[in-house]
């Protein structure tokens, strides 16, 4: 169950005036908001990484621990690999928010819903049609 009080990357969950039209400009703000301090994140994390990276390279003497840092440093370049992905799956979105193409089911059109877009700020498939499409990936690959 959400929680209305948890933060969605430093923003307030959104509270919908009565009558208020669904995507429209506060909504489409608080979610650009949202998307723009991810991917603030997640570069910052990327930053981080590289530094690290640079720091601590070839600053060990045995070979054992060399192969060990090797290790961590390529799982680390994994992670940050799909954060590179994330954020530009982010900028898409963000195009999509300044297209006035956000918060509608790519597959059948309808609102995606405030909630489930602040749980995943990039969905692009209402959880119904999410659900059928994980259901077919399943059914195809096991």
């Amino acid at each position: 169950m959400h929680n209305s009080t948890v933060p969605i990357h430093g923003y307030a969950p959104y509270q919908q005036d009565k009558g208020e039209d669904y995507m429209g400009a506060k909504q489409l703000e608080h979610f650009r908001l949202i998307l723009q301090a991810w991917k603030r994140e997640l570069m910052e994390e990327v930053d981080r990484t590289v530094h690290h990276m640079q720091d601590e390279s070839g600053s060990l003497p045995d070979p054992n621990d060399r192969a060990t840092q090797e290790e961590e440093f390529s799982l680390e370049l994994r992670t940050r690999d799909r954060e590179r992905k994330l954020i530009k799956k982010i900028d898409q979105t963000i195009d999509r928010i300044d297209k006035d193409d956000y918060g509608y089911c790519d597959d059948c059109g309808v609102e995606i819903g405030i909630r489930r877009l602040e749980a995943r700020p990039t969905a692009t498939l209402c959880i119904d049609c999410k659900s059928l499409a994980e259901i077919k990936e399943k059914q195809t690959v096991g």
